[in-house]
């Protein structure tokens, strides 16, 4: 069995994305790992090259600047780089420059695509997510946040990217998919308050690029204020061991109130009826549970 891993990434210094951090929580995971390296301007190529594993494969993009609503260029540059995963391969695994695998659940991912490596109708493999806001000991826990994604996919370039990357898709149809028994952990919110609002003014170029600069959100501010929460919960777990170096440099501190809820009446009978059951009623899935 061969599980190559991928990921795209621009500008990684200038939005300080833990790619380095991500990469390294799947290299004991996957048998190769290739990292598609948009046009960038600041040292992204050499913050990658700086990992030094013999997996890496280093390929180059120019992202399209046509491309500028809706994060589509996210899905156009994925589905770029899964075409070019080693054609031996039998599983792709999509990890994005800020999530992070934590290293308890390597032998489960394995185990995982091992388990289903011969039964066709398995398209990927389903990974549980926490969402860390703020700082590293917060987690949203309301539906704002998805709970399940896919992240391994089978090597067959029939799969493409969807919307901006977040899941996939065959043929335009949802992916029929198992559960891998692992989580991934999701730290694009968790930045200085400066450096979180300069990553979301870059990146909202991808989504509202048609707006003149004073329309685009967050034109005229220059701290994010982490007030832009309906539920959070405090987060008591251990860290990806990839993670503790970055977690160690923590400079700034954030108000969070976890006591605080900011729910519609309906959200707010849906996000009991999940404490109480561990069910999430009438969520949107980006697949097919088989």
């Amino acid at each position: 069995m061969k599980i190559s891993g991928f990921t795209i990434v621009r500008n990684a210094v200038i939005n300080d994305y833990p790619v380095v951090e991500a990469i390294q929580s799947i290299l004991p995971v996957v048998d190769e790992m290739l990292v598609s390296i948009g046009n960038s301007d600041d040292a992204t190529e050499e913050l990658i090259r700086s990992i030094g594993s013999p997996k890496l494969r280093i390929v180059h993009s120019v992202w399209d600047p046509t491309l500028r609503k809706g994060g589509e260029v996210l899905a156009v540059e994925t589905t770029k780089a899964f075409q070019q995963i080693a054609p031996d391969a039998d599983w792709a695994f999509y990890i994005q420059a800020d999530e992070v695998v934590p290293e308890q659940d390597h032998a489960a991912i394995r185990a995982a695509a091992q388990r289903h490596l011969h039964d066709k109708t398995v398209q990927g493999l389903l990974f549980k997510y926490l969402h860390f806001y703020g700082t590293f000991d917060y987690v949203g826990d309301s539906r704002r946040w998805y709970g399940h994604e896919v992240r391994i996919i089978r090597n067959d370039k029939a799969i493409t990217s969807f919307k901006d990357a977040q899941g996939f898709r065959m043929n335009g149809e949802k992916l029929r998919v198992k559960p891998a028994n692992a989580f991934v952990y999701h730290y694009g919110w968790v930045k200085n308050p400066a450096q979180m609002m300069q990553k979301m003014k870059h990146i909202n170029q991808l989504w509202h690029g048609d707006l003149p600069p004073e329309q685009q959100p967050w034109a005229t501010a220059e701290a994010f204020t982490f007030d832009e929460y309906d539920s959070l919960e405090k987060f008591t777990g251990p860290h990806p061991r990839v993670m503790l170096g970055r977690i160690a440099r923590l400079n700034w501190q954030v108000a969070i109130d976890v006591t605080k809820k900011r729910f519609s009446l309906k959200n707010r009978l849906l996000y009991w009826i999940e404490k109480a059951t561990g069910k999430r009623l009438f969520e949107f899935k980006n697949y097919k549970l088989i």
